[in-house]
């Protein structure tokens, strides 16, 4: 499973030694890096983010995870965001679809006080102890967030619940007297445009599914071109997983989007 580590380093060159190092533990097969940049705290208490020095390891998760966490660690003083990130700031409710939760948030605020640099980053590693390791050697600090997809999560939720009660709706208005056939017609109605909002959702996920998978799968290709025959075995596995999981998320998403079709039929 994917996770999110913030590795908290006393100054910018060591961050940037870190970042180094981890790409040095991804071409040895320890880890697989699908996105990273550096973070730094100014004196002012003002966020700034860095590129690092290899742009390839920018990642589809890590601009929406440094807007939201970071941006919302920031508090009030605000964040300066670099150019090249495209980041915005995000909202609780991005956080939670990326499964970060607020005890993480506050870790990594009280963490990266002002002066101190960090490097972000969306990775996947078969131990900690070799990240561990190395980045204590540097004078850094491994925060570390699970991944989870939530999101899928809460919209297979919703759509249950919404079937579930547009149907009780249904059997009502049935059965129900002349007078109130009017006034249930409406909560049906607004029952199944709240249902309709759901199901606009699950298709978009699953479309997002899809590029996020697509993204990562162009990612480890790229670092299985340079890799040992060793590594170059992990990233197939990985590869492997990843069309497994999408797959699994997107069959969910799916029968759940099918209910809705089914219920919203004329």
């Amino acid at each position: 499973m994917n996770k999110f580590i913030v590795v908290i380093f006393p100054s910018e060159s060591e961050a940037y030694e870190g970042a180094k190092v981890i790409r040095g533990l991804q071409d040895e097969g320890n880890v697989f890096v699908y996105g990273m940049t550096i973070v730094t705290r100014g004196s002012d208490g003002k966020l700034a983010t860095r590129d690092t020095p290899d742009e390839s390891l920018r990642g589809t998760a890590v601009g929406a995870f440094i807007g939201g966490v970071l941006g919302l660690a920031a508090g009030p003083i605000g964040v300066v965001y670099g150019a090249a990130t495209g980041a915005v700031l995000g909202s609780w409710a991005d956080l939670l679809d990326h499964g970060v939760s607020a005890d993480f948030v506050n870790e990594v605020s009280q963490s990266l006080t002002p002066g101190k640099t960090a490097v972000v980053a969306d990775i996947e590693e078969f131990w900690t102890a070799p990240l561990d390791a190395r980045m204590e050697t540097l004078g850094g600090v491994v925060l570390r967030q699970w991944r989870g997809d939530v999101e899928s999560d809460r919209i297979e939720s919703e759509i249950s619940t919404r079937t579930e009660q547009l149907a009780d709706l249904k059997a009502e208005h049935a059965q129900a007297k002349a007078e109130d056939k009017s006034r249930l017609k409406t909560r049906i109605n607004n029952e199944e445009a709240k249902l309709k909002t759901a199901a606009d959702r699950a298709k978009s996920k699953m479309e997002t599914l899809k590029q996020q998978a697509e993204a990562k799968i162009k990612l480890l290709q790229d670092q299985a071109e340079k890799a040992s025959t060793e590594t170059k075995v992990k990233i197939d596995q990985r590869i492997a997983r990843i069309h497994a999981e999408s797959e699994k998320l997107s069959a969910r998403l799916h029968q759940a989007w099918e209910r809705t079709r089914d219920m919203l039929k004329p």
